[in-house]
């Protein structure tokens, strides 16, 4: 009897141990009973290029792709999806028609999440405010966009990088100093920080979640700590908060359904799985 063949993909990076990606997509193939395996590979800067021209030859049906190798990702890739084109960065990659393809999957799940977690964000006006301008800042710019938003304020301590931002986006974006947040704090429906500020409980944004409008929803893209100061300072004060896990959950289902053939579902489960983990860390 010829034994089915394994089907592989990976995630790489520089370090690559802090990666939960293989937790992830371990949970989704155990619970969909599907032969493959999915691993880390630690690819220093200098190994990115041939190692992803050489992804076939490996034994790879494609990978995901953490910091710092994002932006190579996005240079090496033959096939490039709007999401990627957008952030300048790619996270997720697959072969199609023995082309390299590659998309940044990172706004579809923070949208994902914020629509999970608070669905109701969207039926309420007012300026969305985006904190920070690096390659997460443009994901989220860009999904909100993609959802009809036509306020995105975005405020970085670099207000040269947050106008570059606005700059290429274009209309809808505006670039903002990081001293005005707060006075543009008490209009927002939704805050999202996209900064690595309160990353293992380091900094805090400072948002001055007393003069917010109660509807305001406050969003947090660092998920270790799971709580960070600013989602429980949003929370003291009564708004709804979106953390981060959940964006990195579901960031995970587009790439393992290309690879896979099965659109996972992101369950309480897993997310306690991951939890778990991280508070253990």
């Amino acid at each position: 009897m010829t034994e089915t063949a394994i089907t592989r993909a990976c995630v790489i990076g520089w370090p690559i141990t802090q990666s939960r990606s293989p937790l992830i997509h371990g949970y989704w193939l155990k619970s969909y009973g599907i032969n493959g395996r999915y691993t880390k590979e630690a690819i220093a800067a200098d190994e990115v290029e041939a190692f992803l021209s050489m992804l076939d030859a490996r034994g790879f049906v494609g990978c995901n792709v953490t910091v710092p190798h994002k932006i190579a990702a996005y240079q090496v890739a033959f096939l490039k999806d709007a999401s990627a084109t957008a952030v300048g960065a790619a996270n997720t990659l697959w072969l199609e028609n023995g082309q390299l393809a590659c998309a940044n999957t990172d706004t579809y799940g923070f949208m994902t999440n914020l629509a999970a977690t608070a669905p109701a964000w969207s039926a309420y006006d007012g300026p969305v405010m985006v904190l920070g301008a690096g390659g997460s800042a443009r994901a989220v710019v860009y999904g909100l966009l993609q959802a009809g938003r036509r306020d995105v304020r975005v405020y970085n301590r670099s207000l040269d990088r947050a106008e570059g931002l606005a700059r290429q986006f274009g209309a809808g974006v505006s670039a903002h100093a990081w001293a005005a947040r707060n006075a543009h704090a008490r209009d927002a429906a939704l805050i999202v920080n996209t900064t690595t500020l309160g990353m293992n409980g380091i900094g805090d944004p400072a948002i001055d979640f007393a003069v917010a409008r109660s509807h305001c929803v406050a969003a947090d893209l660092v998920y270790v700590p799971l709580e960070t100061a600013f989602l429980r300072d949003a929370k003291d004060h009564g708004l709804q908060v979106v953390g981060g896990l959940g964006m990195l959950l579901h960031q995970a289902v587009p790439g393992f359904a290309r690879w896979f053939g099965v659109t996972p579902d992101v369950t309480d489960d897993l997310y306690r799985l991951i939890a778990r983990d991280i508070e253990g860390a």
